[in-house]
């Protein structure tokens, strides 16, 4: 008799704890809430936001707004969602870099690690390897002649040292068997303007603000880091078609969360993600800025991923005596 009572209870503990649940998935969100973007408007960080927002608001059923607080690669809105409160109404949108590259190319107030928890990936994309008007080449063999034929002489920029932009030229190097020299910039804009003045010859860009310059008859696209071609474009092969695997790289950009926000709130976020991306205009805009949209891994596998990534990038500018900034 003593057992069946205790079966009960239990029973009826487990019952209420996924009444709890239930009510708390239900109830939020209850009031407006932000995104926090680490960049300006008009970027490909900010695009992204305002149209997740934009469907969010109409899974959520309250005002989503976007709040940009570019500068310090991203420090300053990640520190803008550590000071509000860990109820999930603020959220951040963020490339993957924040956590797995960021760190290791400049010192740090915090560590993005531990202060950060991936909800959902939003889309992905592979960088483009692009050379200036004037560089004496067409593809990626006379490319690789050309660097040999000056040694010491050619360089190739970074959007930002450390991150994805430096450590694909280091190894491009390295299976190549080439010695580019990395100038490292303050965002993609300058990087591309002095590609096309020609004060830098060769650099790995992000697929917004390359194609239109490519578009334009301004830059010269070689190939992707992508897995495979980029529907934009199509007559661009990927590095893993020309012989270097090691060369297949995607960027990913996020929502993310503080670890500490509620598990029944990171759920019914992950949920109206995943909604709002199953929509042809989301997808067919996304698609028109040279993202790619994948099914999103779990929270855990995207964590997973971010220390992979994170270990990478560490081994990579260890290898060249890197130090942060």
């Amino acid at each position: 008799m003593n057992f069946t009572r205790r079966v009960l209870s239990l029973t009826a503990l487990a019952c209420a704890a996924l009444a709890a649940t239930g009510a708390a998935l239900a109830q939020f969100p209850d009031k407006p809430m932000r995104i926090v973007v680490g960049a300006p408007a008009g970027g490909t960080a900010d695009i992204v936001a305002r149209t997740l927002s934009e469907g969010l608001a109409q899974q959520l059923g309250q005002p989503v707004m976007v709040d940009n607080k570019p500068g310090g690669a991203g420090l300053i809105g990640l520190q803008e969602v550590l000071k509000a409160p860990r109820d999930g109404h603020t959220v951040l949108v963020s490339v993957n870099g924040i956590i797995s590259e960021i760190p290791h190319a400049m010192k740090l107030p915090v560590d993005p690690m531990k202060e950060l928890r991936p909800v959902a990936e939003i889309a992905r994309t592979g960088l483009l390897f692009v050379g200036g008007p004037n560089v004496p080449a067409s593809n990626v063999k006379e490319v690789v002649a050309y660097i040999k034929a000056n040694p010491g002489k050619v360089n190739y920029a970074s959007y930002s040292p450390g991150t994805l932009s430096h450590t694909l030229g280091l190894e491009f190097n390295k299976l190549a068997g080439t010695d580019m020299v990395h100038v490292g910039y303050k965002g993609s804009p300058p990087a591309l303007t002095d590609l096309i003045g020609g004060h830098v010859s060769f650099m790995f860009d992000g697929p917004a603000t390359s194609i239109p310059m490519i578009k334009g008859g301004k830059i010269k696209v070689f190939a992707t880091t992508a897995p495979a071609r980029l529907s934009m474009l199509p007559d661009v092969p990927t590095f893993a078609e020309l012989g270097y695997k090691d060369l297949t790289e995607t960027a990913w950009m996020g929502l993310f969360v503080t670890p500490d926000v509620p598990a029944a709130a990171q759920a019914r976020l992950r949920e109206a993600v995943v909604k709002v991306l199953e929509q042809p205009a989301v997808r067919q805009r996304f698609a028109g800025m040279g993202l790619d949209m994948v099914p999103s891994a779990s929270a855990d596998e995207l964590a997973r991923s971010l220390r992979a990534a994170s270990d990478r990038q560490v081994a990579t500018l260890k290898a060249v005596g890197f130090k942060p900034e």
